[in-house]
């Protein structure tokens, strides 16, 4: 068996927490008699400089002819000044637009041994298990009109926050789907007392609801789902949200962990490649450090063998790996305590090789 997957290092500390994870990639792929073909192409500031696009034309060719995408990251300060129609982050928007990948899930795990690294209470956060689902080409991240012009002498700025009822469905149904396959509860997050936008959105998840009764629906306005997620995390199984709510909520839930470094992210579409990649961004003040941590990248790669490689056993004995390694104490600086072994980004990757 053979399996196609593009590796986009791109910017900052990407180029770094990429390196261990095409290894720990291979290693767990050859395990389960798999050869990894790994392709590697260019997105954001690196492309920008190289070719002067933030998503070349080749990139994108790339990724719709592979298997899977792993991404390390886009952006940082180099690039700040750039317009913003040129700046990286359009690398990944563009990708996120040419390959169709409306699902984006990303778990806020904690095992028991990292709790005293979270800012909340260990017993608020130990064993936490949520995924956060977000909608990922609509909402006002993509809406029409948008802009900035002048009106009666002042600049305005606008955007338009917008669903159709197919791109709700189709979100709302990733869902209840992968709730049905946890414990069986789906909160749908909105603003449905202000937004008519998210009044559409509350009435046709609850017009599918039925099809799934196994699954307990609820429904939470934005504010408090983010007030309840630092209050009592482990009330919510799977969130499903908007592209902006979404976006905001999962930073939210990341740093319940700890660490933005420990959290992998994974981007599906209908059918065809899924997108993997950490949700730490490029990190460019600790970049060319070897102090970054690579395990939320490890832990894409086990999402991509779980859900476009389809090789779960891969996925489950990465997954034990790196609770092997932080079981034993092994800790990169940014989720350290002061009786840790701290050891860097190389290191780390090692550490769950041997595991592995």
């Amino acid at each position: 068996m053979k399996k196609n997957v593009l590796v986009l290092p791109g910017d900052g500390i990407g180029q770094e927490v990429v390196e261990p994870a095409i290894s720990v990639m291979d290693v767990a792929a050859k395990q389960e008699g798999c050869e990894i073909i790994v392709t590697q192409g260019l997105v954001g500031g690196v492309a920008i400089d190289e070719t002067g696009s933030p998503l070349p034309a080749e990139t994108l060719k790339l990724a719709k002819a592979a298997d899977a995408v792993l991404l390390g990251g886009v952006g940082g300060p180099k690039w700040d000044d750039l317009p913003m129609a040129s700046r990286p982050e359009k690398g990944l928007l563009g990708l996120r637009q040419g390959l169709g990948l409306f699902a984006n899930l990303r778990p806020a795990l904690l095992s028991a041994p990292l709790a005293s690294a979270s800012s909340l209470k260990p017993d608020l956060v130990a064993d936490l298990d949520i995924l956060i689902i977000r909608e990922l080409t609509g909402g006002i991240y993509f809406g029409e009109p948008r802009g900035i012009e002048t009106r009666d002498n002042e600049r305005v700025g606008f955007n338009t926050m917008v669903y159709s009822e197919h791109e709700i469905e189709r979100i709302a149904r990733v869902g209840f789907e992968l709730a049905s396959k946890r414990n069986k509860r789906l909160c749908s997050v909105d603003k449905a007392n202000v937004l008519e936008v998210s009044q559409l959105w509350r009435e046709v998840v609850n017009s599918i609801a039925g099809d799934y009764p196994d699954v307990e629906l609820s429904h939470m306005y934005v504010d408090n789902a983010a007030m309840q997620l630092v209050r009592a995390p482990k009330q919510f199984d799977v969130i499903v949200t908007t592209n902006m709510f979404g976006d905001i909520l999962s930073d939210v839930a990341a740093m319940l962990t700890g660490s933005l470094g420990m959290l992998p992210s994974a981007s599906l579409a209908a059918s065809g490649v899924g997108l993997y990649e950490p949700v730490h961004g490029t990190a460019p003040d600790i970049a060319g450090k070897d102090i970054a941590n690579p395990l939320a990248t490890i832990l894409s790669v086990g999402m991509m063998f779980r859900y476009s490689l389809d090789i779960p056993a891969a996925a489950n004995n990465i997954d034990k790996a790196v609770a092997e390694v932080l079981a034993e104490g092994y800790r990169t600086a940014d989720i350290a305590g002061p009786k840790d072994d701290v050891v860097g980004c190389r290191t780390m990757g090692e550490l769950v090789i041997e595991r592995l």
